[in-house]
Parts: structure tokens; sequence; C-alpha cells
């Protein structure tokens, strides 16, 4: 499976070329990269190799960003995790010109929007899945996040 980094420097150097299309193979794995005329890059990566869950990875970004992902914090195990259902691109609020859903020391219900996780182009709202205060945004805006990546720890 290619790294996120391999995959980040990949589309930088689509991004500075001429290339609009660009496929490759290694070990089973398929990774095929578009270069559209607005300035994103779509990306698709898919392990053809059998695995109990093959993993699909699908990103847009315009500006590309090459910093590698940071470290999490270790959690609190008597705080709520919301994690990321899906592979996608976090977003804090519905667009860059609105605040965020929620921000730390926000009460929220169950039923309380608290981000947007984009996955090949279909926003998805995300519920807190509890009633209780926010204690810490793990992630940041406009982050790749992965499945079962914590996003959120709250309070109950």
């Amino acid at each position: 499976m290619f790294k996120i980094e391999e995959i980040k420097e990949l589309i930088q150097l689509i991004n500075e070329s001429n290339v609009n299309d660009f496929s490759y193979e290694q070990d089973g794995t398929k990774l095929k990269i578009k270069k559209n005329y607005g300035e994103q890059v779509m990306v698709s990566a898919v392990q053809t190799v059998p695995q109990t869950k093959p993993q699909i990875v699908e990103m847009a970004s315009a500006p590309l960003e090459t910093a590698a992902k940071e470290e999490k914090p270790e959690v609190n195990e008597n705080l709520h995790k919301i994690t990321s259902p899906m592979v996608g691109t976090f977003y804090a609020s519905s667009s860059p010109d609105k605040d965020a859903y929620v921000k730390v020391g926000d009460k929220v219900t169950k039923d309380s929007v608290v981000c947007i996780i984009e996955a090949m182009k279909l926003f998805n709202e995300i519920t807190a899945e509890v009633d209780g205060e926010i204690v810490e945004i793990l992630v940041k805006d406009g982050e790749l996040v992965e499945y079962g990546e914590p996003l959120f720890l709250v309070k109950a």
C-alpha cells in the first residue's frame, strides 16, 4: 500500500507538470491521478491484493499541501470519541466563510452536526452521537482523515 507521504509527493509532482493523467501499480495496489483544469487533483488508490477490507482513498485539494500528518495525543478513556465513519477530508464548517459547527466548550446533543467529511465529492454531515460538551478537536480543517480516526473528544 502506498504511504500518504508518497501519494502527496506524486500529487505535487503531477500538479507541477504538464501531465494530466497518471497511473501506477505497485505490489498489487493501483494508483491513478487525474489533473483537472480547475487546479484540482483527483487521486484514487485501490488495494487489489485480497484483504478483509479493501481500502479506497479519494482526495481532492487545492492548493496541495505536503505537510506530514502529526501524531495525535493519547485519548482519555473517560471521554467519548467521535470517530470518522469514512476516509475523507475533514471540514469544521459548511463553507470557508462560515463559523465552525462546534468549538471547544460547546454543548452538543446526539443529533448536533459537528463537522463534514467529504468523500468522493459527497459531503457527509457527522453528528455528535452523545449529549455532552466538546473537550478537544483532534483534527484540523481540511485535513485528510482515516476510517475510525478520532475527530472530537466529548465529555458526556
